[in-house]
């Protein structure tokens, strides 16, 4: 399961890129996306491969807020994509545990461990250090990956402290993962489909294609399968969730990135100096050991 959620991922990132770098209109190719994602999901409930969730009106108004901010924290994951190396967004996407540590502090005051905190130094020292020596550094792309880790961890942070309340113990109990996905997904859509044309106008139409020039045939197989692939792989991740720890899908999470990288560097052939290399490595390390480092309990007193 793991093998094929990180050749999800690669192939997702690869398809993805090459979409976006024709065709630079991130709002309406990540709607294009949960689109894929609705339709796959559709199918899935029509054929009766997976139960139909039954939600109360309660429980959709907690999740349409874990949708929203899904929607916005993927939106800007795919700026950034567009603006700079796809090997650059991950070691960016790679602060996720500095900012889960920093609302959790700010907004519940949970203290972190010196373990934890520890391992926080070599994630923000390595970012730094790749972002002073990326050949591709651009501000909107840094700022947006900043921004969708910010976004994500936000939503991850309270739907966490939800979970552990009434309310969230009853939406775990009826719900499992993959409908709490499904239906995360078909909101997405729904919300972000329209608000792509308010922000970039209709970009999809054949006519539109056929005056920029695209190879419209190539660009819309690329982009079904980035589509796919996207849906597949967040719905794999949803499933390893299910079989195994949170601490071990966040180790397997730390590998991927790693994967992720290191394939994206190789497709794109794009050049890295040594440097970049150690920051880039540094920040990995880092979420390596802030996975482990959540596994020490604190000794009682």
């Amino acid at each position: 399961m793991f093998a094929i959620w990180y050749l999800l991922n690669i192939y997702f990132n690869i398809y993805n890129k090459q979409v976006l770098k024709v065709y630079p209109f991130p709002a309406t190719v990540t709607a294009f996306q949960f689109g894929c994602g609705t339709v796959v999901i559709l199918l899935m409930w029509a054929l009766n491969l997976h139960p139909k969730p039954k939600v109360s009106r309660s429980q959709f108004a907690a999740i349409f807020l874990l949708a929203l901010g899904h929607t916005v924290g993927n939106l800007l994951t795919n700026v950034s994509l567009g603006k700079v190396a796809v090997s650059f967004t991950h070691t960016i996407k790679a602060m996720e545990p500095f900012f889960t540590v920093l609302l959790s502090a700010l907004f519940f005051g949970e203290r972190p461990s010196i373990w934890v905190v520890s391992s926080l130094m070599p994630i923000v020292g390595g970012v730094a250090l790749a972002s002073f020596t990326e050949a591709s550094f651009n501000w909107i792309g840094f700022g947006s990956a900043m921004a969708s880790n910010l976004t994500n961890q936000t939503r991850n942070v309270f739907s966490k402290k939800a979970h552990g309340q009434k309310g969230g113990t009853v939406l775990q109990e009826t719900l499992n993962n993959i409908n709490l996905f499904s239906i995360i997904t078909i909101i997405s859509f729904l919300f972000l489909a329209p608000s792509a044309i308010l922000l970039e106008g209709i970009k999809f139409s054949p006519s539109f294609l056929a005056t920029q020039g695209f190879n419209v045939k190539d660009l819309c197989i690329r982009l079904i399968l980035s589509g796919l692939c996207f849906h597949t792989y967040q719905q794999v991740s949803y499933m390893i969730l299910q079989m195994v720890s949170p601490v071990t899908h966040a180790v397997g999470n730390s590998v991927k990135r790693v994967v992720v990288i290191v394939s994206s560097v190789i497709f794109f052939q794009i050049p890295v100096s040594p440097i970049n290399t150690v920051g880039t490595a540094l920040a990995l390390a880092g979420v390596f050991l802030y996975s482990r480092a959540k596994r020490i309990k604190p000794k009682v007193a």
